[in-house]
């Protein structure tokens, strides 16, 4: 059976795991997933070791064909994507009676498929890249220092597979070069050797790379990339290929309105589901390694937002600026909050901005601090925030007792002090709060780096924290 573009969208259709769905998962939300009865029907689960903090490390197994493949996911534990995949994929190959059985058997007879998700759960329980001891797994092939390295190094020397896929999540900023398009998938066949050379195991890995872009292209055309391919003699991709694995870097990139990664992980899913197909059958091998020369390596010149032709004025200077500004996620025990900051001034015509926005003829305008009165938070509104920040009010202040800090939705800075910072002008690493308009109109806010358009309703949305 050769699935198609319809046959992949009803697989995910029919088995997207919907216990998964918000992408700080833990490790306690997957261990029920892999204890039900129902993904032993088809799958061997085995715990195959235990992280720093005694947090158990799973194997799954699928088929018994001769070709080998082994997979791992969430080697850096704020990276998640894929792992979110990997149980659609279990749902998957579970699945009976819905037109998949031939396709699955195919796939169990000619291939043993090896599943290692979630390979650094106390990364994962701190949203963090690195392991519990505070080192970057994917740069301990060769030490095998971590406990989980030790592991992962221990199943490569044990399985000897044929191919591996190593899955990531690279940031949001990533774009096809020359355009504002953000980069939804990038792959990479990695180097073995600084000469970056290309031996029969590195060429199998990027054919097998040709035939997942084709028919990702079918469902995100132009927003595939290749990685970065400079070799990293300590990363684990690099010494699989060394090792004599083809080995395959997915690293899930950016949908724009994609918060929680849910249509990056379809196309996990999706790459996956084709790489076994071709593996199993061998088509791979007909594909062109010019074809995956010919995929463009990613550039990285988009920001959350980027305001073009702003004017500002310094010491009675005046001058008119292009301003970027990302939104970087603040990790704390209940979720997380945004800290927008202003990542660039000057000329950007060449970047792009998930929010662009052209405001030639209108100005910079300092934010202020509301100081008239103190408010509750039970008493805070929508329409009420909408007129502070309408009269140029940034921050308010509260009289509630707030400890840690408490997240809010509102796009207002809500103090609990008289702190609050404002410059006369942009200034790069400064607090993205500041407002745009002309000296009888303010039309735009920019609080904590969201932008909004003070002529539409109030959005929500905005991951904000009582400070």
């Amino acid at each position: 059976m050769n699935l198609v573009k319809e046959d992949f969208i009803k697989a995910f259709s029919l088995y997207e795991e919907k216990a998964l769905q918000y992408r700080r998962f833990k490790h306690a939300d997957i261990l029920p997933l892999l204890q039900a009865k129902e993904i032993q029907k088809r799958f061997t689960v085995e715990e195959i070791g235990r992280s720093v903090e005694d947090r158990s490390i799973f194997r799954l197994k699928y088929g018994q064909g001769a070709t080998k493949v082994l997979l791992w996911s969430q080697m850096h534990g704020d990276e998640p994507t894929a792992t979110m995949a990997l149980f659609d994929l279990f749902k998957f190959f579970n699945g009976e009676a819905d037109g998949f059985d031939t396709f699955r058997t195919e796939i169990a007879e000619k291939l043993t498929v090896y599943f290692i998700p979630m390979l650094n759960p106390d990364g994962a329980e701190r949203y963090q890249r690195r392991t519990a001891i505070d080192v970057d797994m994917n740069r301990d092939a060769r030490a095998a220092a971590t406990v989980e390295g030790a592991l992962l190094k221990t199943q490569a020397m044990l399985l000897k597979p044929d191919f591996a896929f190593n899955l990531h999540n690279q940031n949001n900023y990533y774009n096809i070069p020359g355009t504002a398009t953000p980069v939804t998938i990038s792959l990479l066949a990695p180097a073995y050797d600084y000469a970056r050379s290309v031996n029969e195991v590195r060429a199998d890995a990027m054919r097998v790379i040709v035939g997942i872009n084709n028919i990702l292209q079918e469902f995100i055309p132009n927003a595939v990339a290749k990685y970065d391919d400079e070799h990293t003699p300590r990363g684990f991709g690099d010494n699989f290929q060394k090792w004599g694995t083809s080995t395959i870097l997915i690293e899930s990139g950016a949908y724009a309105g994609d918060t929680e990664k849910l249509e990056v992980r379809k196309y996990n899913f999706i790459a996956l589901l084709n790489a076994f197909q071709e593996i199993a059958s061998g088509s791979y091998s007909v594909h062109d390694i010019a074809d995956y020369n010919a995929i463009p390596f990613n550039d990285e010149k988009l920001h959350d937002v980027l305001i073009r032709n702003l004017a500002i004025e310094k010491n009675g200077k005046k001058m008119r600026v292009d301003v970027a500004i990302r939104q970087n996620e603040k990790t704390v025990d209940d979720g997380y909050y945004v800290e927008g900051l202003i990542e660039d001034i000057g000329d950007l015509q060449d970047f792009y901005g998930y929010s662009d926005l052209d405001v030639e003829g209108l100005q910079f305008i300092p934010a202020k601090l509301y100081s008239e009165r103190i408010f509750s938070l039970a008493e805070l509104s929508s329409s009420k925030v909408a007129e502070l920040l309408k009269q140029g009010y940034a921050a308010i202040r509260v009289s509630d007792r707030v400890d840690g800090g408490m997240m809010h939705a509102f796009p207002i800075q809500i103090l609990t002090d008289t702190h609050f910072k404002s410059g006369m002008s942009p200034m790069i690493g400064d607090d993205a709060n500041f407002f745009i308009g002309s000296d009888s109109e303010i039309r735009y806010a920019l609080i904590n780096g969201y932008l909004i358009d003070l002529i539409l309703p109030l959005g929500a949305g905005v991951k904000n924290r009582v400070k």
